[in-house]
């Protein structure tokens, strides 16, 4: 692996290329971004050595890449698989950091069968952005792969380059990936998303409420700054079982609200502890 193509250099994107550069990656790494604010920070971060912004560069360097990253969100990365799929040569391998995996999976099948891998690093931060990137972002993490194919050399490459960012790798079907992540990943965002929004409505920007609520307020509504525009994507690629984990939840918030003053709500708090105490 000698030259590896990062297409969106913000936090993911650009701690691929500090981590690779700090596991010993020699290579050339080039960034394509539609923001050249974020490629310019990349750049200056050292996590890409040179930016892509034409359509012109831009497929120069895919052509040349061993490797291409697409570090956007899911319908951007369905968009790029499109774009480069009929430039794609033996021996490329296209691989994501997608937050759901069964319609790249599909899309990987249809327009590059072979030469796809996949991934979905468990790792990031409140917010996002090249300027927050960090070799050691990876570092502890799970590192999810959907493999679709036997491994071919250049997807085995790749994979030894994860672990030595310190990444733990799992390989999960696309449909047990998006129905884990559902519960595990997507449910909290929406739940957080949901109280946050409440919260507005009822207090604002209520001095009294947030002096109140302290750190048990933050760490619920922590995840309510994500961006719409990340989640979007990933309402929209992994709709059914996100729906499914939100009306189980319901159900429970209603059993619990209905049980408030019997021995079923101390049952739901024996449950909860076993739960956080195995994690």
């Amino acid at each position: 692996m000698n030259s590896v193509v990062i297409i969106g250099t913000g936090l993911i994107g650009a701690s691929i290329g500090l981590a690779l550069r700090e596991a010993g990656f020699a290579g050339a790494i080039v960034g394509i971004d539609a923001s050249g604010d974020e490629l310019k920070a990349a750049q200056e971060l050292h996590a890409i050595d040179t930016a892509a912004r034409s359509p012109e560069e831009h497929r120069a360097a895919i052509a040349s890449a061993d490797v291409i990253v697409l570090a956007v969100p899911v319908l951007g990365i369905l968009h790029w698989m499109q774009q480069i799929a009929p430039t794609l040569r033996d021996g490329q391998l296209v691989t994501d950091v997608g937050s759901t995996k069964v319609k790249i999976a599909e899309a990987a099948q249809t327009l590059m069968p072979g030469r796809c891998l996949p991934g979905h690093p468990m790792a990031g931060k409140e917010s996002g952005g090249a300027a927050l990137a960090e070799a050691g972002l990876f570092r502890g993490a799970t590192w999810l792969f959907t493999p679709l194919h036997e491994f071919t050399a250049i997807e085995i490459e790749w994979r030894g380059w994860v672990t030595k960012f310190g990444a733990n790798i799992l390989d999960l079907p696309a449909e047990q990936h998006d129905r884990i992540c559902a519960w595990v990943s997507h449910m909290p965002q929406m739940v957080a998303t949901a109280m946050s929004s409440v919260l507005e409505d009822e207090f604002g920007d209520s001095a009294e409420m947030r002096a109140i609520g302290g750190r048990a307020l933050r760490e619920m509504t922590r995840l309510g700054s994500s961006p719409y525009s990340m989640w979007r994507d990933i309402a929209h690629t992994n709709e059914t079982p996100i729906a499914e984990t939100l009306h189980t939840l319901e159900q429970r918030l209603q059993h619990m609200r209905e049980n408030l003053k019997t021995a079923q709500l101390r049952d739901e708090f024996q449950k909860a502890n076993a739960f956080r105490f195995r994690t």
